[in-house]
């Protein structure tokens, strides 16, 4: 077992400068810490008012893979707002990447992956959609891989797919925050509605495509 020789006032004390600088949101104890520690700290941080939340601002989307993206900030050289996705990993996109998976070739699909974050992609799009594909294992296998390679998924993902499924599989296994690519209208009301609230409740921004049961909306009124 381990040694824990803090002592309640010591404990106490060493907390005192995350009070001090409104670091905290909440605070309390871990392995060695007693109810006699946790009453220190509480009675140390009656003297502090709590942490000030930021200021509301304008909502911005914010992804992350291992690091965040907030994708109002992100300019070209030009200054312009411009968001890179990298489409080489879509099969759609890429036949030496449709040939790769074909094959089962996956770490050299990664360093696909790899390159286009090298070379500036912002997010990385990724797509199995083929249909002498198990694009559902495909995803899966490829996020899986993809999240352990930090030069691949220190970018959010954007998990692009015809069927829900396919994204949802690559989705249990993505971390941060990706996009989902996309649901739409198609499927109809009540299962659009049970899609995206999961979706929200695995916390993914969502492109949703303006298509209902009847089509694509053309006119302003149908939009």
């Amino acid at each position: 077992m381990g040694g824990y020789d803090d002592t309640p006032a010591d404990m106490a004390s060493e907390n005192k400068v995350f009070f001090e600088n409104g670091w905290l949101n909440m605070v309390g104890g871990c392995c060695g810490s007693t109810p006699p520690h946790i009453k220190a700290i509480r009675e140390m941080s009656e003297q502090f008012e709590p942490r000030k939340l930021p200021d509301v601002g304008r909502p911005k989307m914010w992804l992350s893979g291992l690091e965040d993206l907030i994708v109002d900030d992100v300019h070209n050289h030009l200054g312009m707002p411009f968001l890179n996705v990298g489409e080489r990993c879509n099969i759609s996109g890429s036949i030496r990447f449709k040939k790769l998976m074909m094959k089962g070739d996956y770490a050299t699909a990664m360093d696909i992956a790899k390159k286009q974050v090298e070379d500036g992609a912002h997010v990385l799009d990724i797509n199995v959609d083929d249909g002498m594909l198990d694009g559902l294992a495909a995803m899966q296998k490829f996020v899986k891989i993809a999240i352990t390679e930090p030069e691949v998924s220190k970018v959010p993902f954007m998990l692009d797919a015809s069927k829900f499924e396919i994204v949802l599989a690559g989705l249990k296994w993505c971390q941060g925050k990706p996009i989902i690519n996309s649901i739409s209208l198609k499927v109809g009301e009540e299962l659009f509605k049970e899609q995206a609230t999961l979706l929200k409740k695995h916390g993914a921004a969502v492109v949703v495509m303006a298509f209902d049961e009847e089509g694509q909306a053309a006119t302003e009124e149908e939009k």
